[in-house]
Protein backbone atom coordinates (compact mmCIF):
# COMPACT_ATOMS: atom_id res chain seq x y z
CA UNK A 1 0.00 0.00 0.00
CA UNK A 2 1.09 3.57 -0.65
CA UNK A 3 1.46 5.97 2.25
CA UNK A 4 -1.54 8.04 1.16
CA UNK A 5 -3.66 4.89 1.09
CA UNK A 6 -2.47 3.96 4.57
CA UNK A 7 -3.37 7.40 5.89
CA UNK A 8 -6.85 7.13 4.38
CA UNK A 9 -7.44 3.62 5.71
CA UNK A 10 -6.14 4.37 9.18
CA UNK A 11 -7.75 7.81 9.43
CA UNK A 12 -10.75 6.61 11.48
CA UNK A 13 -8.44 4.72 13.85
CA UNK A 14 -6.23 7.81 14.24
CA UNK A 15 -9.32 9.87 15.00
CA UNK A 16 -10.50 7.41 17.64
CA UNK A 17 -7.06 7.29 19.27
CA UNK A 18 -6.84 11.08 19.20
CA UNK A 19 -10.17 11.29 21.04
CA UNK A 20 -8.88 8.78 23.58
CA UNK A 21 -5.78 10.88 24.05
CA UNK A 22 -7.74 14.09 24.56
CA UNK A 23 -9.94 12.36 27.11
CA UNK A 24 -6.90 11.22 29.11
CA UNK A 25 -4.56 14.19 28.67
CA UNK A 26 -4.32 16.40 31.72
CA UNK A 27 -4.13 20.17 31.43
CA UNK A 28 -1.15 21.55 33.35
CA UNK A 29 0.84 24.75 33.57
CA UNK A 30 4.66 24.85 33.51
CA UNK A 31 4.91 27.87 35.82
CA UNK A 32 3.20 25.95 38.63
CA UNK A 33 5.99 23.36 38.71
CA UNK A 34 8.94 25.76 38.95
CA UNK A 35 10.33 26.87 42.37
CA UNK A 36 10.64 30.52 41.40
CA UNK A 37 11.56 31.64 44.92
CA UNK A 38 14.91 29.84 44.55
CA UNK A 39 15.95 32.01 41.61
CA UNK A 40 18.45 34.84 41.57
CA UNK A 41 20.21 36.97 38.98
CA UNK A 42 23.07 35.57 36.93
CA UNK A 43 26.17 37.78 36.93
CA UNK A 44 28.21 37.30 33.72
CA UNK A 45 31.32 38.07 35.75
CA UNK A 46 30.60 35.11 38.03
CA UNK A 47 30.52 31.89 36.00
CA UNK A 48 28.13 29.09 36.84
CA UNK A 49 29.55 26.41 39.12
CA UNK A 50 28.43 22.82 39.74
CA UNK A 51 28.37 23.82 43.40
CA UNK A 52 25.36 26.02 42.60
CA UNK A 53 23.30 22.80 42.69
CA UNK A 54 25.15 19.73 43.91
CA UNK A 55 24.02 16.56 42.14
CA UNK A 56 25.39 13.41 40.58
CA UNK A 57 27.00 14.32 37.28
CA UNK A 58 25.16 11.49 35.53
CA UNK A 59 21.86 13.09 36.50
CA UNK A 60 23.15 16.44 35.24
CA UNK A 61 24.07 14.78 31.95
CA UNK A 62 20.59 13.29 31.70
CA UNK A 63 18.93 16.64 32.34
CA UNK A 64 21.08 18.30 29.69
CA UNK A 65 20.48 15.60 27.08
CA UNK A 66 16.76 15.37 27.87
CA UNK A 67 16.25 19.11 27.44
CA UNK A 68 18.36 19.48 24.31
CA UNK A 69 16.43 16.59 22.80
CA UNK A 70 13.14 18.32 23.59
CA UNK A 71 14.52 21.53 22.05
CA UNK A 72 14.53 19.99 18.58
CA UNK A 73 10.73 20.14 18.44
CA UNK A 74 10.62 22.24 15.22
CA UNK A 75 12.36 19.45 13.34
CA UNK A 76 10.16 16.75 14.87
CA UNK A 77 7.05 18.64 13.79
CA UNK A 78 8.49 19.00 10.30
CA UNK A 79 8.88 15.22 10.14
CA UNK A 80 5.34 14.59 11.37
CA UNK A 81 3.94 17.15 8.96
CA UNK A 82 5.77 15.46 6.10
CA UNK A 83 4.41 12.04 7.11
CA UNK A 84 0.88 12.98 8.13
CA UNK A 85 0.02 16.25 6.36
CA UNK A 86 -2.18 18.88 7.96
CA UNK A 87 -5.67 17.58 7.22
CA UNK A 88 -8.05 15.45 9.25
CA UNK A 89 -7.17 13.60 12.45
CA UNK A 90 -3.54 13.20 11.37
CA UNK A 91 -2.97 16.93 11.15
CA UNK A 92 -4.95 17.53 14.32
CA UNK A 93 -2.79 15.02 16.15
CA UNK A 94 0.45 16.58 14.87
CA UNK A 95 -0.59 20.01 16.09
CA UNK A 96 -1.83 18.77 19.45
CA UNK A 97 1.29 16.68 19.99
CA UNK A 98 3.49 19.67 19.15
CA UNK A 99 1.60 21.93 21.56
CA UNK A 100 1.99 19.42 24.38
CA UNK A 101 5.65 18.76 23.63
CA UNK A 102 6.38 22.49 23.72
CA UNK A 103 5.55 22.56 27.42
CA UNK A 104 8.29 20.06 28.14
CA UNK A 105 11.18 22.26 27.10
CA UNK A 106 9.55 25.25 28.82
CA UNK A 107 9.18 23.60 32.21
CA UNK A 108 12.51 21.75 32.19
CA UNK A 109 14.46 24.84 31.11
CA UNK A 110 12.75 27.09 33.67
CA UNK A 111 13.43 24.54 36.41
CA UNK A 112 17.11 24.15 35.45
CA UNK A 113 17.63 27.90 35.17
CA UNK A 114 15.97 28.80 38.46
CA UNK A 115 17.72 26.07 40.42
CA UNK A 116 21.05 26.58 38.60
CA UNK A 117 21.24 22.82 38.09
CA UNK A 118 22.93 23.14 34.68
CA UNK A 119 25.33 25.69 33.21
CA UNK A 120 22.96 28.07 31.34
CA UNK A 121 25.67 29.17 28.91
CA UNK A 122 26.49 25.59 27.93
CA UNK A 123 22.78 24.85 27.71
CA UNK A 124 22.09 27.72 25.33
CA UNK A 125 25.09 26.93 23.18
CA UNK A 126 23.91 23.34 23.04
CA UNK A 127 20.41 24.45 22.03
CA UNK A 128 21.73 26.68 19.26
CA UNK A 129 23.91 23.89 17.90
CA UNK A 130 21.21 21.24 18.21
CA UNK A 131 18.48 23.21 16.47
CA UNK A 132 20.80 24.72 13.87
CA UNK A 133 22.02 21.36 12.62
CA UNK A 134 18.51 19.95 12.29
CA UNK A 135 17.31 16.39 12.45
CA UNK A 136 16.06 13.88 9.92
CA UNK A 137 13.70 11.12 10.97
CA UNK A 138 14.91 7.58 10.31
CA UNK A 139 13.10 5.94 7.41
CA UNK A 140 10.94 7.61 4.83
CA UNK A 141 7.59 5.83 5.09
CA UNK A 142 4.56 6.08 7.35
CA UNK A 143 5.34 2.59 8.66
CA UNK A 144 8.87 3.57 9.66
CA UNK A 145 7.66 6.80 11.21
CA UNK A 146 5.07 5.05 13.36
CA UNK A 147 7.50 2.34 14.40
CA UNK A 148 10.13 4.89 15.38
CA UNK A 149 7.86 7.23 17.32
CA UNK A 150 6.35 4.29 19.20
CA UNK A 151 9.77 3.28 20.50
CA UNK A 152 11.19 6.77 20.89
CA UNK A 153 8.30 8.15 22.96
CA UNK A 154 8.49 5.26 25.40
CA UNK A 155 12.27 5.51 25.63
CA UNK A 156 11.94 9.24 26.36
CA UNK A 157 9.31 8.57 28.99
CA UNK A 158 11.61 6.10 30.75
CA UNK A 159 14.56 8.48 30.62
CA UNK A 160 12.56 11.37 32.09
CA UNK A 161 11.01 9.19 34.78
CA UNK A 162 14.30 7.63 35.86
CA UNK A 163 16.07 11.00 35.84
CA UNK A 164 13.40 12.39 38.14
CA UNK A 165 13.73 9.48 40.54
CA UNK A 166 17.43 10.21 41.00
CA UNK A 167 16.95 13.93 41.54
CA UNK A 168 17.37 14.83 45.18
CA UNK A 169 14.82 17.61 44.82
CA UNK A 170 11.04 17.33 45.11
CA UNK A 171 10.35 20.06 42.55
CA UNK A 172 12.58 18.34 40.03
CA UNK A 173 10.89 15.02 40.65
CA UNK A 174 7.49 16.60 39.96
CA UNK A 175 8.73 18.26 36.75
CA UNK A 176 10.17 15.07 35.32
CA UNK A 177 7.19 12.95 36.40
CA UNK A 178 4.79 15.39 34.74
CA UNK A 179 6.73 15.36 31.48
CA UNK A 180 7.05 11.57 31.58
CA UNK A 181 3.28 11.31 31.96
CA UNK A 182 2.77 13.18 28.70
CA UNK A 183 5.31 11.03 26.90
CA UNK A 184 3.53 7.88 28.05
CA UNK A 185 0.29 9.06 26.46
CA UNK A 186 2.06 10.04 23.25
CA UNK A 187 3.60 6.59 23.10
CA UNK A 188 0.20 4.94 23.39
CA UNK A 189 -1.12 6.85 20.37
CA UNK A 190 1.75 5.83 18.11
CA UNK A 191 1.92 2.27 19.43
CA UNK A 192 -1.76 1.63 18.85
CA UNK A 193 -1.83 3.25 15.41
CA UNK A 194 1.06 0.94 14.52
CA UNK A 195 -0.98 -2.00 15.80
CA UNK A 196 -3.73 -0.96 13.37
CA UNK A 197 -1.18 -0.87 10.55
CA UNK A 198 -0.05 -4.39 11.45
CA UNK A 199 -3.62 -5.55 10.91
CA UNK A 200 -3.98 -3.55 7.68
CA UNK A 201 -0.66 -4.33 6.01
CA UNK A 202 1.34 -6.76 8.15
CA UNK A 203 4.13 -7.32 5.63
CA UNK A 204 4.92 -3.64 5.30
CA UNK A 205 4.58 -3.08 9.05
CA UNK A 206 6.87 -5.94 10.08
CA UNK A 207 9.64 -4.91 7.69
CA UNK A 208 9.50 -1.37 9.09
CA UNK A 209 9.52 -2.64 12.68
CA UNK A 210 12.55 -4.82 12.02
CA UNK A 211 14.55 -2.04 10.38
CA UNK A 212 13.58 0.46 13.06
CA UNK A 213 14.32 -1.79 16.03
CA UNK A 214 17.74 -2.86 14.75
CA UNK A 215 18.82 0.69 13.85
CA UNK A 216 17.12 2.58 16.67
CA UNK A 217 18.85 5.69 18.00
CA UNK A 218 17.46 8.52 20.09
CA UNK A 219 17.19 11.90 18.33
CA UNK A 220 19.74 13.49 20.69
CA UNK A 221 22.76 11.55 19.44
CA UNK A 222 24.13 14.63 17.65
CA UNK A 223 24.45 16.57 20.91
CA UNK A 224 28.03 17.61 21.66
CA UNK A 225 29.80 15.03 23.86
CA UNK A 226 26.79 12.73 23.54
CA UNK A 227 28.92 9.59 23.96
CA UNK A 228 30.26 10.91 27.28
CA UNK A 229 26.77 11.78 28.48
CA UNK A 230 25.35 8.47 27.26
CA UNK A 231 27.95 6.47 29.19
CA UNK A 232 27.18 8.42 32.35
CA UNK A 233 23.43 7.98 31.85
CA UNK A 234 23.84 4.24 31.30
CA UNK A 235 26.17 3.90 34.29
CA UNK A 236 23.55 5.49 36.52
CA UNK A 237 20.92 3.07 35.12
CA UNK A 238 18.84 5.97 33.83
CA UNK A 239 18.79 4.45 30.36
CA UNK A 240 20.83 1.44 29.28
CA UNK A 241 20.51 -1.95 27.61
CA UNK A 242 18.44 -3.22 30.53
CA UNK A 243 15.86 -0.46 30.35
CA UNK A 244 15.82 -0.51 26.55
CA UNK A 245 15.09 -4.23 26.47
CA UNK A 246 12.76 -4.61 29.45
CA UNK A 247 11.16 -1.17 29.23
CA UNK A 248 10.80 -0.64 25.48
CA UNK A 249 11.46 -3.62 23.22
CA UNK A 250 9.60 -6.29 25.18
CA UNK A 251 6.50 -4.23 26.08
CA UNK A 252 6.12 -2.92 22.53
CA UNK A 253 7.54 -5.40 20.05
CA UNK A 254 6.70 -8.59 21.93
CA UNK A 255 3.70 -7.74 24.11
CA UNK A 256 1.81 -5.04 22.18
CA UNK A 257 2.66 -5.86 18.56
CA UNK A 258 2.99 -9.60 19.27
CA UNK A 259 5.72 -10.07 16.70
CA UNK A 260 6.38 -13.57 17.98
CA UNK A 261 2.83 -14.66 17.15
CA UNK A 262 2.33 -13.15 13.68
CA UNK A 263 1.67 -15.64 10.90
CA UNK A 264 0.83 -15.55 7.21
CA UNK A 265 3.58 -13.12 6.22
CA UNK A 266 5.28 -13.16 2.85
CA UNK A 267 8.92 -14.26 2.54
CA UNK A 268 10.69 -10.92 3.13
CA UNK A 269 8.40 -10.01 6.02
CA UNK A 270 8.82 -13.40 7.68
CA UNK A 271 12.59 -13.07 7.40
CA UNK A 272 12.33 -9.60 8.94
CA UNK A 273 10.15 -10.91 11.79
CA UNK A 274 12.68 -13.62 12.68
CA UNK A 275 15.59 -11.19 12.37
CA UNK A 276 13.88 -8.69 14.67
CA UNK A 277 13.03 -11.33 17.29
CA UNK A 278 16.62 -12.56 17.23
CA UNK A 279 17.83 -9.00 17.77
CA UNK A 280 15.48 -8.48 20.72
CA UNK A 281 16.74 -11.72 22.24
CA UNK A 282 20.35 -10.62 21.72
CA UNK A 283 19.72 -7.30 23.48
CA UNK A 284 18.09 -9.28 26.29
CA UNK A 285 21.19 -11.44 26.71
CA UNK A 286 23.39 -8.33 26.83
CA UNK A 287 21.07 -6.86 29.46
CA UNK A 288 21.26 -10.07 31.51
CA UNK A 289 25.07 -9.97 31.48
CA UNK A 290 25.00 -6.32 32.51
CA UNK A 291 22.71 -7.09 35.45
CA UNK A 292 24.95 -9.98 36.49
CA UNK A 293 28.06 -7.78 36.46
CA UNK A 294 26.30 -5.16 38.53
CA UNK A 295 25.18 -7.77 41.02
CA UNK A 296 28.75 -9.05 41.31
CA UNK A 297 30.04 -5.54 41.96
CA UNK A 298 27.42 -4.98 44.65
CA UNK A 299 28.29 -8.31 46.27
CA UNK A 300 32.03 -7.59 46.08
CA UNK A 301 31.51 -4.15 47.59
Amino acid sequence: MRDDEILDELGPSAGRLLERHLANAREWFPHEFVPWSRGRDFDPATPWSPDDFAMDEAVRSALLVNLLTEDNLPHYFRALDRFFGDAGPWGEWSRRWTAEEGRHSIVIRDYLTVTRAVDPVALERGRMAQVSQGWESPGSSIAHGLAYTSLQELATQLSHRNTGRLLGDDHGKRVMARVAGDEALHHLFYRDVMSCLIELDPNRAVIAIDETVRNFAMPGTAIADFSHHARAIAGAEIYDFCSHHAGVLVPVVIDAWKLGELTGLDGPAEAARIRCLDYVDRIGRIADRLRARRAELVHAG
